[in-house]
């Protein structure tokens, strides 16, 4: 590409002005989109969610459309649908929502499947299907969503094929005490203005272009294979282990976050960094799991600590 081309640094230090804390999930979002993936947070409410995602998409600079998911959202709500014109005599097609750079799916697990299921396509396919056309997705396109864990009354459960689109669930805490302090200086008056245009939709192409010539070493992409792998070793609490998708999203965030440091060769810590992101919501875990009350978080971190690292 030509032109010169916005480190992703500055993204991500224009995402810590507006959101306080949460370096890591910040983090977890600009590696996600270098990786050209889509990222579900997962955490209580009132931990700015929602505003991190509203900051990023409003940083890049491209197009943002909110769907705040409902269990009467329809399916046509999100993607779009066709519509007969009379006095034409013809079908005419409207597009959704979907057809954005960046697309909030705020809440998503309080819409039914068949309203989660209308993002398979786009997500994998990076396409809309409405009738008998097909409609492409802008570049870059990425979904964020979000998802309360601690109210289930009313929500509908993601299946796993719609959890493995995701390239990384990130898990996002309570803040520390002085960093509540600092929300509360800064938010106790007017409302904050987001960064606006920080870097441009080229500059994220060019990003991916950046990442996909990171080096990977042979052993670590062999370590990559290997962390997966271990999840789909017999366990007491693990049912089903990660699919494929979870170790080119391994290298994917490997390389996107040596980029983010500045280097063109990922490392070993690259590689273990982005195991856990990758790899908590494409585990499928049974019964015991709720009967012996085990922290699904702890079984992932042994699984990723009982393979040594290269």
């Amino acid at each position: 590409m030509n032109g010169v081309v916005t480190p992703p640094r500055v993204l991500l230090d224009a995402l810590a002005d507006t959101v306080v804390g949460q370096e890591a999930v910040l983090e977890s979002l600009v590696q996600a989109l270098i990786a050209g993936g889509h990222i579900v947070l997962e955490g209580p409410p009132g931990l700015a969610k929602t505003l991190a995602c509203r900051a990023l998409a409003t940083a890049v600079g491209g197009s943002f459309k909110r769907v705040q998911f409902t269990p009467d959202l329809l399916p046509s709500d999100i993607v779009g649908t066709r519509i007969f014109d009379q006095r034409s005599g013809e079908f005419t097609t409207v597009l959704g929502p979907v057809f954005a750079n960046v697309l909030l799916a705020d809440e998503i697990n309080r819409a039914p499947a068949k309203v989660q299921s209308a993002l398979l396509e786009a997500m994998q396919e990076r396409q809309v299907t409405i009738g008998p056309q097909t409609f492409p997705l802008p570049e870059p396109f990425v979904v964020t969503a979000t998802m309360n864990p601690l109210d289930s009354e009313g929500t509908y459960a993601l299946p796993l094929a719609q959890m493995d689109r995701f390239l990384v669930k990130v898990l996002v805490d309570y803040p520390k005490p002085d960093e509540e302090e600092r929300i509360l200086q800064r938010f106790g008056g007017a409302q904050p203005a987001l960064p606006e245009n920080v870097v441009s939709v080229a500059d994220v192409l060019a990003w991916r272009d950046q990442a996909h010539a990171v080096h990977l070493e042979p052993r670590l992409a062999k370590y990559a294979v290997a962390l997966v792998a271990a999840t789909r070793a017999p366990h007491d609490y693990v049912e089903r282990g990660a699919s494929p998708r979870a170790t080119l999203a391994i290298a994917a965030l490997a390389r996107a976050r040596a980029l983010l440091d500045g280097r063109d060769f990922a490392l070993p810590d690259d590689v273990r960094a982005a195991a856990p992101d990758a790899l908590r919501h494409r585990l499928a875990f049974n019964y015991r799991l709720l009967t012996d009350h085990v922290d699904p978080e702890r079984i992932v971190t042994d699984l990723i600590a009982s393979v040594p690292t290269p």
